[in-house]
């Protein structure tokens, strides 16, 4: 084991096993239901929460290990065993549930053949199973980022634009309903893959947009999320299920927006914004495969929300500079999205072009015009945007206004950083004017 006893450990092992249980957790979790069985989904989460807990306990005293997931994955075979043996399961299934933990962590079992229809990846698997259709939409998702994506209640709720308690109850409540209505929880498979698609995209979706902008925390960018986004969205459009006009939109949104994530933030971890962006070390190779997925969505008449936002993406990433830009087609764009996702955050983003083309004052006249704004009140972006609008109207004390709202708002250290800049230029144009 490496000694990391030094003045920085807690944050450093803090921050360690993080990463570790947002890569390791939907392994682990999924491994664990294989082997006892997808009914005890509960039992594999609770392994896998105890597994984290003793690393945080044991390791800033031994030192992290060399290969910290092997050491996760040992814990948790370790602690299903000692589970498992006080119940009747473990004597019924005993040489069985034996030869399936000592295989565990053998690589080639993972690729063990199956059948041509069903899917392979295990986590993909458990987020079909997550997206029970008894359950409610919202439900299917919370629970299948909660499961397998490791998201807290908080950052759920940040998605959803919720609080972290209601975030809470829909989880309890999903899963009691699974348990009351004995729900058979297990891996779909033909038709029944089929209607739980969409769920499926929902949470591959939300889960790219954590990694793209984080809900909280230090860094505004988590790439592991991303990356892992994009690999299981690849897996589904090369199942026969998944291989559907709206994945390859969604394949070709996170592309897009994947190739600018080295260009977003600066040396010092500090927001760049679309204009301040070198877009020289842009991923031409990622925006060249977005392409490609974008012209396999065309399939067919169906046009998803993944679709124009993919379109929209794709006019950003085609513009040499952002004086280029073309915000017209990109407010048509948002045009017809909002046609089909009339929510405000989609709504509010819109705003933004429609001050590109038609001038800040407009861009306020569209805020005051969203329908069920009120979803925004507790959300740092409308005061942001409202605050960038005022300023380029050099109206400072507004703008002021805006940007502290925002700034109680957010939890994201560089997004903080970013408000408080914006709010010391406002602050300074307002002074001089008053000079």
């Amino acid at each position: 084991m490496s000694d990391v006893r030094d003045n920085g450990q807690g944050s450093e092992i803090s921050r360690l096993t993080d990463h570790l249980f947002r890569h390791e957790a939907g392994k682990l979790i999924s491994v664990l239901t294989g082997i006892f069985g997808i009914n005890r989904l509960q039992f594999a989460e609770d392994v896998v929460q105890e597994s984290l807990v003793r690393a945080l306990r044991t390791w800033p005293y031994a030192g992290v290990p060399e290969n910290p997931a092997a050491w996760l994955t040992q814990t948790a075979k370790n602690l299903a065993l000692d589970l498992i043996r006080r119940e009747k399961l473990f004597h019924d299934k005993e040489a069985e549930i034996i030869a399936f933990m000592e295989d565990w962590g053998n690589e080639s079992s993972s690729e063990s053949p199956r059948f041509d229809n069903e899917i392979r990846d295990g986590r993909l698997r458990l987020m079909f199973a997550c997206c029970h259709p008894t359950l409610s939409p919202e439900d299917q998702t919370a629970l299948a980022l909660k499961t397998l994506c490791a998201f807290s209640p908080a950052e759920i709720a940040k998605a959803f634009l919720t609080t972290e308690a209601a975030i809470a109850k829909r989880l309890t409540r999903a899963k009691q309903k699974i348990r009351d209505e004995h729900i058979p929880f297990e891996i779909p498979a033909g038709q029944e893959l089929s209607r739980r698609l969409d769920a499926v995209l929902q949470t591959l979706y939300l889960l790219f947009n954590e990694g793209y902008k984080a809900s909280s925390g230090d860094h505004l960018i988590r790439e592991e999320l991303c990356q892992e986004a994009i690999r299981l969205a690849c897996l589904l459009a090369e199942h026969p299920t998944g291989n559907r006009p709206r994945t390859h939109a969604l394949i070709a949104l996170m592309l897009f927006n994947a190739a600018r994530l080295r260009a977003r933030t600066d040396s010092e971890g500090n927001i760049l914004r679309l204009k301040e962006q070198d877009r020289a070390i842009w991923d031409q190779t990622m925006i060249a495969r977005g392409t490609f997925h974008l012209s396999q969505s065309a399939a067919g008449e169906e046009v998803s929300t993944y679709h124009l936002q993919a379109g929209i993406a794709a006019c950003h990433c085609a513009a040499t500079n952002y004086q280029s830009t073309d915000w017209r087609k990109i407010l048509s764009l948002y045009d017809q999205l909002l046609e089909l996702d009339s929510s405000p955050i989609v709504a509010l983003n819109r705003t933004v072009a429609v001050a590109r083309v038609h001038g800040p004052q407009a861009g306020i006249e569209a805020v005051e015009a969203i329908e069920n704004g009120e979803q925004l009140r507790s959300y740092y972006l409308l005061y942001a945007v409202l605050g960038e609008f005022e300023k380029q109207l050099n109206h400072f004390q507004a703008a002021i206004d805006n940007f502290r709202k925002a700034l109680e708002l957010t939890e994201l250290t560089s997004e903080q950083s970013f408000l408080s800049e914006r709010l010391r230029d406002s602050e300074e144009r307002s002074l001089r004017i008053v000079a």
